[in-house]
């Protein structure tokens, strides 16, 4: 074996192990970003929710015709 393909050996070795750190690096901030993003919708329903409750609590529904059923 030459020295060039030692080092060559060694590099690709170096180029693996840093893209399996960039993998799970990426993979972390991917789950991250889901997490805030989910939560973020959450609290977008909840506040939706409670505003559009308000305005329909405020409406009344009546009821049409005569004939209706006895309580």
């Amino acid at each position: 074996m030459n020295p060039g393909s030692i080092f060559s050996a060694i590099g690709r070795g170096i180029n693996a192990i840093v893209s399996a750190i960039a993998g799970v690096i990426m993979a972390i901030v991917g789950a991250i970003t889901t997490v805030i993003v989910t939560i973020f919708d959450v609290i977008v329903d909840i506040l939706c929710c409670r505003c559009g409750s308000r305005r329909a609590g405020g409406r009344r529904h009546r009821r049409r015709g005569g004939a209706g059923a006895t309580y």
